[in-house]
């Protein structure tokens, strides 16, 4: 089990200056008191500030006035340390999040025009500080090798860790995470003639379903030791060992030619200065007339500049070397080093929000489990704060989440008709 106490040092903003605490306060709460979102109240040593107007949103306790200076020091970054580390508590934190999105909008607003303004004169010298490809290694298994067990209490029984899609508002995770699947394989026309790559294994949903519904075979890969042997024992006890191989090879490695391709939210952990080169190899992992489909989250394309080189709070202590791209990056980086086109894009990110509080409530529900796993108070509020961050950024439309078909110039078929 990951331990939560060091990504905190390394996050919590050192303190220059003892004066800046009391300035910090007063700054924070004049800016709070402006913006829309509704009404926020802070509490701290019996008094309470009421922030802004319309019906509080969210009812924030300080316990430790070091709070304010790591929020206006370290943005994001600051804010999610001071909660992790217990410096405050919040009635409603996904309410309270949403509030901030929508104040922190003119100020993002103005950072994504420079970011637009300086991109290309700043990505001159960035590209030659590129990740490497252990960089890359460490970036994700320090995200997934948290703990099966844990992910096991978070996500339903397909073990799926990305968007749902909910057919009907009583529908469950688990409907909502084949539907998902079942809504991926029926854009790539998957069959059992066909042999299908998976990029990025996750814990096995993807290519056990495929292999058991669809009759294909499926090699997938994941550079996640701990998925993989988690993978590879779903894969046996499925009776699926003869249509799924389960590798452990970096992207950059995979070679042959596959049918079809499939990559769940995994571009999101490729750095932007590598886009191109995985989307290539994408290409040319494809036969003639194969498809491919790619589900990411992505932001909006007039923020790219900005947040591709921004450590935000996720960036900082969840998911470290992570990018997100947009639509925009995503069919330039297409246009520059493939020959694949895009003949499908369906945007899901409704569904995210409803996914990710469903996560919540299943760690929730297993409160007693996770201490016994040895998940300590920091991590579970790590992971607290990073639900209900990600959940307050689809709701605001921050953030959103998109599956693009894309198709080798011979191919010829007929996409699925999907419903309304």
């Amino acid at each position: 089990m990951v331990d939560a106490s060091e990504l905190l040092r390394h996050a919590m903003p050192r303190r220059i200056w003892t004066g800046l605490e009391t300035t910090a306060r007063r700054v924070i709460l004049a800016a709070g008191a402006l913006g829309d979102g509704g009404a926020i109240e802070v509490v701290e040593a019996g008094r309470m500030h009421r922030l802004g107007t319309g019906d509080p949103v969210a009812r924030v306790e300080v316990h430790d006035p070091r709070a304010y200076e790591a929020l206006l020091r370290s943005g994001s970054v600051g804010l999610g340390a001071s909660y992790v580390a217990g410096w405050w508590d919040v009635d409603d934190l996904t309410a309270l999040l949403r509030a901030l999105f929508c104040r922190m909008r003119p100020l993002l607003g103005w950072m994504d025009r420079l970011g637009r303004a300086v991109g290309g004169v700043l990505d001159v010298p960035a590209r030659l500080a590129a990740p490497s490809r252990g960089d890359d290694q460490r970036n994700v298994r320090a995200h997934y090798d948290v703990s099966n067990e844990f992910f096991e209490m978070m996500l339903d029984d397909t073990m799926t860790y990305s968007c749902g899609l909910f057919e009907r508002p009583d529908a469950s995770l688990h409907d909502a995470q084949v539907a998902k699947i079942d809504r991926l394989c029926s854009k790539l026309d998957l069959g059992p003639d066909d042999h299908l790559v998976e990029i990025g294994s996750g814990w096995g949903g993807f290519a056990i379903h495929a292999a058991a519904r669809y009759g294909s075979r499926v090699t997938t890969t994941t550079v996640s030791q701990a998925q993989r042997s988690y993978v590879e024992k779903r894969v046996a006890e499925a009776g699926m060992a003869d249509r799924v191989t389960v590798l452990g090879e970096d992207w950059r490695d995979l070679h042959g030619r596959f049918d079809k391709l499939v990559s769940v939210e995994m571009i999101e952990a490729v750095d932007w200065r590598h886009h191109d080169d995985f989307l290539a190899a994408c290409a040319g992992l494809l036969a003639d007339g194969g498809l491919a489909a790619v589900q990411a989250i992505v932001i909006d394309d007039r923020s790219f500049e900005r947040a591709k080189r921004h450590q935000d709070f996720i960036r900082a202590m969840v998911f470290p070397g992570g990018c997100l791209p947009s639509v925009a990056s995503i069919t330039a980086s297409l246009a520059r080093a493939t020959d694949l086109r895009v003949v499908d894009l369906e945007d899901i990110g409704r569904h995210y929000a409803e996914t990710l509080a469903r996560w919540a409530a299943n760690l929730d529900s297993h409160e007693p489990e996770l201490q016994r796993l040895g998940v300590g108070v920091e991590l579970r509020r790590l992971w607290t704060l990073y639900l209900a961050y990600c959940e307050a950024a689809f709701l605001e439309h921050h953030v959103s989440d998109v599956q693009v078909v894309l198709a080798k110039p011979s191919w010829r078929g007929r996409l699925a008709v999907r419903a309304a």
